[in-house]
């Protein structure tokens, strides 16, 4: 039947809102390509960073199971796994990565960490000598330095501390590592030194200040480092130089010190009490 040209115009503007709504949905469509792409990544970095390590574990996994050619959701599980503290469930996943056709560098930075976290120091070794010496970050020359420490190469990870400290803009935690290995050789004057180094980048870092403690202690000085700290983190240092003293034969001092730690707590400190409770029972016995 022919249409009435009344409603020929009807008709057009019908048939043109369709077309436009089709050209609409195959630009959405497209669109939604790239942006789903973008989303994942932002959501990736999110989660890596943000979200509770067990959570993201759970996320990658999931998106890692739904799409397993995706390796940056690979990347994802290994790297939380990593932060939730089960390095030895990231490891097998580093590998498989390293050895696909997607691998960068970074990878293989990454899977040596693991390696380092499970306590395969041989490995992570080999996996760093894999990488080209023109790839230069704070995590490779961190880590380069921490197995130079394991095989007390102790020049060469003094100059992989000392790169890797030059890397970044936050190095208090690698100036910490690094004087705990100064610590450990008996350079108690240049652990000193390097621990007040990382706490004056990070003045919150608890480690370095206990770690202060110690170095101070070995070298026979047991007051308390001009930093800044809590009452709590004070009867907590405190209480760390007691035990230095009392390991160094000096309980009249490692007595004090426990005394103070349990007056300076503003709440019941129970290891300082059970320790002078302790040392007062060897010395009547």
């Amino acid at each position: 039947m022919a249409l009435s040209p009344r409603l020929l115009p009807v008709v057009v503007i019908a048939l043109a809102v369709s077309a436009c709504d089709a050209t609409r949905s195959t630009d959405v469509n497209r669109a939604n390509g790239p942006l789903s792409v973008i989303d994942d990544s932002n959501l990736n970095d999110i989660m890596l960073t943000a979200a509770a390590p067990e959570e993201a574990v759970a996320y990658f996994r999931r998106a890692y199971g739904e799409s397993p050619e995706r390796v940056d959701f690979r990347r994802g599980l290994a790297a939380s796994l990593v932060r939730a503290g089960r390095a030895d469930e990231a490891v097998p996943h580093w590998r498989a990565i390293v050895e696909g056709n997607a691998a960068i560098e970074q990878d293989r930075i990454d899977y040596a960490g693991a390696l380092i976290r499970a306590g395969n120091w041989a490995e992570a070794q080999n996996q760093l000598n894999q990488v080209p010496p023109t790839f230069e970050t704070y995590e490779r020359y961190r880590l380069e330095a921490m197995v130079a420490d394991s095989n007390q190469q102790w020049d060469r990870a003094d100059s992989f501390y000392e790169i890797a400290v030059g890397l970044t803009t936050r190095p208090a935690n690698v100036l910490n590592n690094w004087g705990y290995s100064r610590l450990t050789r008996g350079d108690f004057r240049g652990a000193e030194d390097l621990f007040q180094r990382a706490i004056s980048y990070d003045p919150d870092l608890f480690t370095a200040k206990n770690n202060l403690v110690l170095a101070r202690a070995a070298q026979g000085n047991y007051q308390m480092p001009l930093v800044r700290m809590t009452e709590v983190e004070r009867a907590q240092l405190l209480h760390t130089a007691a035990l230095a003293a009392i390991r160094q034969g000096q309980t009249d001092v490692g007595r004090g010190l426990l005394a103070d730690a349990i007056e300076t707590h503003p709440q019941h400190f129970d290891a300082a009490v059970r320790a002078l409770d302790a040392l007062e029972t060897e010395v009547r016995g």
